[in-house]
């Protein structure tokens, strides 16, 4: 098991493949999920493509360490304090969890990488190439926003929904049941998955490690955390943001709205796509990926050769 320790005393799970001299890639995951939600396919496919891809638990996910001393966090005070004058402190932030990527890095003596990043890891990945410009080549986002989207009526519903299904106790068929609807949810509608294929996956990740309250943590961090719009405008590394069209979590509009805020980003809307990776799409992310990555490493050696003539 590789693990580091951060300079906060939080240990990070990673996994780290690929020549050791090939351009970096580090992927970032979303809300509450294991660094096992970034499918096999898509991982290995980057690497397979000439990249050394470092996927990692983030705190409270996986093997990483579950900060469980904090008590419950209050989601609606954390909420409400970011809009009135009411005190709470919110266990971490998302830039906490960023400094988290950045000590992964300098751990493992990276300089620079390129940063993808899913959902709220999106979130992360976008902070960290705004406020540290010099250690990101490219920036990609997946299903992501640059700000909490507003909630619209078929949103609320979703969430009404999946607050319903919350499990009663923490039961290992309890939990895997709700990852099975939780999927069915927010899947993607024109790639549905079989209710087998989806109880197999939730029996994996229900078993390598269940974090409820982990979840919880980072939801609060999410809501806690300050807007990210004045900063998103600062991104200068080349972007690429895939968002399906279908996606009832975090809609296609917030995809549209980060694209419109970074200068020369580049947006992929897929069709039929929800807040998933439905495996039927995964050579075509590879590739859209490669592509962008690829073409931002060229343009990182052009100008670092051209400032070594002058």
């Amino acid at each position: 098991m590789r693990r580091i320790k951060t300079p906060q005393g939080i240990k990070l799970h990673y996994q780290d493949e690929g020549d050791k001299k090939s351009p970096v890639v580090i992927l970032i995951m979303g809300l509450g999920a294991q660094m096992t939600v970034w499918p096999d396919t898509l991982y290995y496919g980057l690497v397979k493509k000439g990249f050394r891809v470092i996927r990692f638990d983030n705190r409270d996910t996986g093997f990483s360490t579950h900060l469980d001393y904090y008590t419950s966090p209050n989601l609606f005070k954390s909420w409400l304090s970011k809009r009135f004058p009411i005190r709470t402190k919110p266990p971490y932030l998302l830039d906490d969890m960023a400094d988290d990527v950045l000590a992964l890095m300098a751990a493992l003596k990276i300089k620079k990488a390129h940063m993808v990043g899913a959902s709220m890891g999106g979130m992360i990945a976008q902070l960290i190439a705004a406020q540290h410009k010099k250690k990101v080549i490219s920036l990609s986002t997946i299903m992501s926003c640059s700000s909490l989207p507003r909630l619209s009526a078929k949103s609320i519903g979703v969430f009404i929904k999946l607050a319903k299904l919350q499990p009663k106790t923490c039961s290992r068929e309890e939990a895997i049941n709700y990852n099975i609807r939780l999927n069915q949810i927010i899947g993607s509608p024109a790639y549905p998955q079989t209710e087998d294929v989806l109880r197999h996956h939730a029996t994996q990740i229900v078993d390598r490690a269940h974090n409820p309250n982990g979840y919880k943590r980072q939801l609060t961090a999410m809501a806690a955390s300050k807007d990210r719009l004045h900063l998103i405008r600062k991104i200068k590394a080349p972007t690429l943001i895939i968002h399906g069209s279908d996606d009832v979590v975090i809609p296609l509009n917030a995809g549209k709205k980060t694209a419109a805020l970074i200068k020369k980003s580049k947006l992929k809307v897929v069709p039929g796509m929800g807040h998933n990776f439905a495996p039927e799409l995964m050579p075509k992310m590879t590739k859209w990926l490669t592509k962008h990555i690829k073409k931002a490493q060229r343009k990182h050696l052009n100008k670092k050769q051209n400032k070594q003539k002058r």
